[in-house]
């Protein structure tokens, strides 16, 4: 059958076919596109002889359909999976928390570098290179309860500037009652 006898029974069959589409995929768009592709696929299809065109045409849409339904199947699987993967807005930073992240992280620094060099290393090594307080203590050249010492004294430090620097941030919203100023001092 040539190319021009496939084109006019698909023409003749197509709300038959139509059907068949809005049945298999469950509305009339995706059925219009199925086809739209089977129009365009019928100079492909009428390369080799078609003994029964009606019937190929059917299963030309039937195969098409199903073709469809895996590739929307695996669209949504692969959406989902996508957002499920996607943060909540509750777990997205906004600028407040990202300045406010750098501004402790700045502060976590200065901390550091006020402590003595030693200390330093010792937390630097444990908590940022995750290296074993076996290891920072054959570094150092001290015992394992040497660099436990030096970890607690560090993360003191740590502690107290974080803590002093929160007390400076809040001083100027402070009462004079709250600085620990009398009513009579006024």
């Amino acid at each position: 059958m040539d190319d021009g006898g496939l084109k006019a029974i698909f023409l003749e069959q197509q709300p038959m076919l139509r059907r068949l589409l809005v049945a298999r995929l469950g509305n009339a768009e995706d059925a219009e596109d199925a086809l739209q592709d089977m129009w365009l696929r019928i100079d492909q299809l009428a390369q080799r002889p078609i003994a029964q065109p009606a019937a190929f045409l059917y299963r030309v849409a039937a195969n098409l359909a199903t073709d469809m339904r895996i590739s929307a199947g695996r669209r949504a699987a692969r959406d989902t999976a996508w957002l499920d993967d996607q943060p909540e807005a509750s777990q997205v930073p906004n600028a407040e928390r990202v300045l406010a992240a750098r501004s402790e992280w700045q502060a976590v620094e200065a901390a550091i570098a006020d402590m003595p060099e030693r200390m330093a290393i010792a937390l630097k090594m444990f908590r940022i290179e995750e290296q074993s307080q076996r290891t920072i203590a054959e570094r150092l050249g001290i015992s394992v309860s040497g660099v436990e010492k030096l970890l607690q004294r560090a993360y003191r430090k740590l502690h107290d500037h974080v803590d002093r620097r929160g007390e400076d941030r809040l001083a100027p919203h402070r009462l004079d009652c709250e600085r620990g100023m009398s009513t009579r001092d006024r």
